[in-house]
């Protein structure tokens, strides 16, 4: 993996990460006519809270995820690129946890959409990864979890093939479009990415 900092640290959100084929970047304006062409599908949207996309709602989201620029101020959000063309994207945030504010957190939770269309090429695998070396690249940060829908089976394939293991299976614990759903937990301490890694 390759830093490009462009005057940040490793530990705060660099302005670009390149894998062996993928760059990993924060997000810029013009974002949102790429990531409507997966989030704007049902397919996509199925298992997320929110519905697929209109041109608005992609807008509003990437200006949102614009401001995510460094994990340990509380969030990061990156566009996944290969070839020059948006095929996914993830975050990382901070979690309050018992007893600790954002500012001492020690998890982060972590989320991602790829598209359908770049699907089976080991592209999630490799940007996930990248991902984690990021999270664990913060200091204070010993544990990443992340938390899907129990139905989505790719998500749960896809933090199996990272090395986390699953934590917990809340049932009907959340209201989503007009239905009880049940949420699986997964997770990975830092000690466990480095023996991964």
């Amino acid at each position: 993996m390759d830093w490009e900092d462009a005057g940040m640290t490793p530990t705060t959100a660099p302005v670009t990460i390149r894998t062996d084929r993928l760059v990993l970047r924060t997000y810029r304006s013009g974002d949102h006519q790429d990531l409507l062409t997966f989030y704007g599908r049902s397919d996509v949207c199925r298992y997320l809270f929110n519905a697929p996309w209109s041109p608005e709602d992609a807008r509003e989201a990437v200006q949102t995820r614009m401001s995510r620029r460094d994990l340990a101020a509380g969030a990061v959000a990156l566009v996944v690129e290969y070839e020059g063309r948006v095929v996914g994207s993830m975050s990382a945030w901070l979690v309050e946890e018992s007893g600790c504010t954002a500012e001492t957190a020690h998890t982060a939770e972590v989320g991602w959409a790829f598209s359908p269309e770049f699907g089976g090429r080991g592209f999630a695998t490799e940007a996930v990864a990248a991902l984690f070396d990021l999270v664990f690249a913060t200091p204070r940060l010993r544990r990443v979890v992340a938390e899907m829908d129990a139905r989505n089976e790719s998500s749960a394939r896809l933090a199996r093939r990272i090395g986390m293991r699953r934590e917990a299976h809340f049932r009907q614990n959340a209201w989503i479009k007009n239905e009880w759903t049940d949420t699986v937990v997964f997770a990975m301490l830092r000690s466990e990415w480095h023996s991964n890694a």
